[in-house]
């Protein structure tokens, strides 16, 4: 099938990566940041240039798109997803990408900031890449293939189907999202509109990955409020907040339950922001885990170490609120057994072998599985999120749109 097909993947991702899409947690807009339709009405041109006449960007930072379907089967309609938004933790402005061409094996020395080195000992994959051309940036920013990868992918998919008319498949649907990095991926997306029945996002890391399962996830707002007093005449009177939360955080488990001290299916809990004066602190945590009922032996857990701080605090107070972020997509998944087993056969068509996975995390899959789309997560490539070592093979991406094609001509023969 891709014999005489010319990737386009390649020189999407690196034109995508240099416009700045960072989200924001601290704003109440959406999308977080304006800058993120930058991309997303870029996008949107270049699915029209490619005769997709109903690609289109709404006032929320979504992108919708129709492939038309080529069967006269009635195949039900799938939607590929990914997230425009880049990750706030590492700076996205000014992303200069470098090819480096045949990579040789060794360390790759990011030359805006030569003490950035990207080495094979601390990022094993890339003892499997030699040879391939791997995409980094430049030493000062993140590189963006979360989910830049994902995004260049779809796009090189629909380009692929667009020029290849004459292969059969359903009606297919693209969507892609802002705000997923600060867990606001799907908030405002429109399911009625979109109209898909099943769906794959395209956020996964080395070639081959296929995630099913995700971690349950809760916030958990703590609020301290103390006492305020003059500090000169504050004997017998002064509650500091600061020195309650302080108290709390210092009494968590040190060697488990937290993210440097766990892995594969341990979950955690996660100090992520801390916000205050003397009178009154908030703070912030996100709870996780692969099942989902331990999520509320974490909270509790968390309210019994608050009880024992505030009594060492006489006349300190504190609210406790949970919010629920996401679930456990396999709960779903397992409901509907075809999604998984069309995307194995997809990723062996590919020539690609399989690597099941847990994430450690979330993605819009997860809370669109809950919102009625079965949605697991296919593998882009994108290695090392969120830091400046981050990068994605040019190869995996190609296999990456191979695979997606693939399934997408699976449902259409299963129908």
């Amino acid at each position: 099938m891709f014999t005489n097909y010319s990737f386009t993947v390649k020189e999407r991702f690196l034109r995508y990566v240099q416009i700045d899409t960072q989200s924001d947690p601290q704003s109440t807009t959406c999308p977080s940041t304006e800058k993120q339709k930058d991309l997303s009405r870029l996008l949107v041109q270049e699915l029209k240039d490619m005769g997709i006449a109903d690609a289109h960007l709404d006032d929320n930072g979504y992108v919708y798109a129709t492939i038309p379907a080529t069967t006269t089967k009635q195949v039900p309609v799938i939607c590929y997803c990914s997230h425009v938004d880049t990750a706030p933790d590492c700076t996205g402005q000014g992303v200069k990408p470098l090819v480096h061409h045949n990579y040789d094996g060794g360390n790759i020395v990011l030359p805006d900031d030569p003490t950035q080195i990207i080495t094979p000992a601390d990022h094993p994959y890339l003892k499997k890449k030699k040879g391939e051309d791997i995409i980094t940036a430049s030493g000062t920013t993140l590189l963006g293939a979360d989910d830049k990868a994902g995004v260049a992918v779809i796009m090189d998919m629909a380009h692929y189907f667009m020029t290849n008319a004459a292969i059969p498949h359903g009606t297919i649907k693209i969507l892609f999202t802002p705000d997923e990095e600060i867990g606001r991926g799907v908030d405002k997306a429109d399911l009625k509109k979109l109209g898909a029945q099943f769906a794959y996002t395209l956020d996964a890391g080395e070639r081959g990955a296929y995630e099913d399962e995700t971690f349950s996830a809760d916030g958990v707002t703590i609020t301290f409020h103390g006492v305020s007093a003059h500090p000169g005449y504050a004997k017998d009177k002064l509650v500091n907040a600061m020195k309650v939360a302080a108290a709390f955080l210092e009494a968590l488990p040190k060697d488990t339950l937290s993210p440097e001290t766990t892995y594969k299916r341990n979950g955690f809990v996660h100090p992520v922001r801390i916000n205050g004066i003397a009178e009154k602190v908030t703070l912030e945590f996100i709870i996780r885990d692969f099942i989902t009922a331990k999520l509320l032996e974490y909270e509790n857990l968390l309210r019994e170490q608050l009880a024992q701080t505030l009594q060492r605090f006489p006349g300190a107070k504190a609210d406790f609120e949970v919010r629920e972020q996401y679930r456990n997509m396999k709960e779903v998944l397992d409901k509907h057994p075809q999604v998984s087993a069309y995307a194995k056969e997809a990723i062996a068509r590919a020539g690609v072998p399989l690597i099941e996975m847990s994430a450690r995390g979330g993605t819009d899959g997860s809370r669109l599985s809950f919102m009625g789309l079965p949605c697991p997560n296919l593998f882009t490539g994108e290695m090392a999120f969120h830091g400046k070592h981050e990068y994605v093979s040019v190869q995996d991406m190609q296999k990456s749109v191979e695979t997606i094609v693939h399934l997408a001509c699976i449902w259409e023969e299963k129908s």
